[in-house]
C-alpha cells in the first residue's frame, strides 16, 4: 500500500519523535525545522528547504510549533505556496483556541482542511508512541487520518469544531499543574512533619490523592533527583496562560485556576527554562 507523504514542520523535543515514529511505520518524511533540519530528521527522510517546500512535496503536514503565533505565521506560508501539494494540516502544537479557529478558516478559504490535534504524555511519551491525541474535527476527517495518527499515540475525536482540541488540550494541562503544585505542597508538608517522601509517595498511590504528580513526576523525576520531565517552566506557563484566557472567553468559573496560574508564575518568573518537575524544591524551600 503506498502511504501519503508526510510534512513535519517543528522537529524539537517533541517534534522529533513523533516524526521519526511515523517515518519508521512507513510513511515517507519530508522534515523541516527552523533552527536547523537535517541533524534532526530521520535518517532517509527528506530535507525540506522551508514550509512552502514541505507543502510543495508532502499530502499532509504535521506540525508541532512552539505557539499560535508561529502556528498561523506557517500556515500562512503554506496558504501562500505556489503549487502546494498539501490539503491537510495537523496542528499537534499546544497553539490555543483562538489561533486553531483562525487557522482553520484561513485554511478553509484556501481548501485545506485543518485540524488542531494537540498531544498530552510529554517527551517519554512521544518516543514510545503513547502520547494522547485530541483530535478536533469532522468524524470523516478523523477516520480518514486515524491509522496514520495511530503510528503515533492513541487518537480521541474529541469535537467537531476547530479549537475543540485545544481547549481539551489546555484544560488537561492546567490540572496537571494543579496537580503539581498541590502535591508538591503537600509533600513539603508531610516532610516538615518528618514523613519520608518516598513512604508518602507510596501512600498516596494507592490512595485518594492518586494524581499524575505521585504517579510519575515525583518517582520518576523528582524523588530520584534527575528533575527531567522534559517540559519546560516556560512551556506549561504559556498553556496554562492559554486555559486563562479561554476561561475568559467562555465566562466560566475562575476562582481556583487564578490562584494556580499566578502561582507557578513565580516559578516561571525565577527561571523559565526549568524543568517542571523543579517546582518541589522551590516550594519546598518557600519560594511559591
Amino acid at each position: 500500500m503506498t502511504r501519503e507523504t508526510v510534512g513535519f514542520i517543528g522537529i524539537g523535543n517533541m517534534g522529533r519523535p513523533i516524526s521519526t515514529n511515523l517515518f519508521n511505520a512507513g510513511y515517507p518524511l519530508v522534515g523541516y525545522d527552523i533552527a536547523g533540519t537535517r541533524e534532526r530528521v530521520p535518517e532517509g527522510a527528506t530535507v525540506g528547504r522551508d514550509a512552502g517546500d514541505v507543502a510543495v512535496r508532502s499530502d499532509i503536514v504535521m506540525m508541532s510549533l512552539p505557539d499560535g503565533d508561529v502556528v498561523r505565521e506557517v500556515t500562512e506560508e503554506i496558504i501562500a505556496t505556489n503549487d502546494r501539494r498539501t490539503s491537510t494540516i495537523i496542528d499537534v502544537s499546544t497553539s490555543g483556541v483562538a489561533a486553531a479557529r483562525i487557522a482553520s478558516a484561513r485554511c478553509r478559504d484556501s481548501e485545506i482542511g485543518f485540524y488542531d490535534a494537540p498531544v498530552s504524555g510529554g517527551v517519554p511519551g512521544a518516543i514510545a508512541g503513547a502520547i494522547t491525541i485530541m483530535f478536533a474535527g469532522p468524524e470523516e476527517a478523523f477516520e480518514r487520518l486515524k491509522p496514520l495518527l495511530e503510528t503515533i499515540g492513541k487518537p480521541f475525536l474529541v469535537g467537531a469544531e476547530p479549537g475543540q482540541g485545544q481547549a481539551m488540550k489546555i484544560l488537561n494541562n492546567f490540572l496537571s499543574a494543579t496537580a503539581m503544585i498541590a502535591t508538591s505542597e503537600a509533600i513539603a508538608f508531610g516532610e516538615a512533619v518528618g514523613l519520608d517522601i518516598e513512604l508518602m509517595v507510596d501512600v498516596l498511590n494507592v490512595s485518594s490523592g492518586r494524581n499524575d504528580a505521585t504517579a510519575t513526576k515525583f518517582p520518576v523525576n523528582i524523588i530520584p533527583g534527575t528533575f527531567d520531565r522534559g517540559f519546560t517552566a516556560r512551556l506549561l506557563q504559556k498553556d496554562i496562560d492559554l486555559y486563562r484566557d479561554a476561561q475568559a472567553d467562555a465566562g466560566t468559573a475562575n476562582r481556583v485556576s487564578g490562584e494556580i496560574v499566578e502561582g507557578f508564575r513565580e516559578f516561571h518568573d525565577a527561571d523559565p527554562e526549568a524543568d517542571i518537575t523543579r517546582v518541589y524544591p522551590f516550594v519546598r524551600d518557600g519560594k511559591l
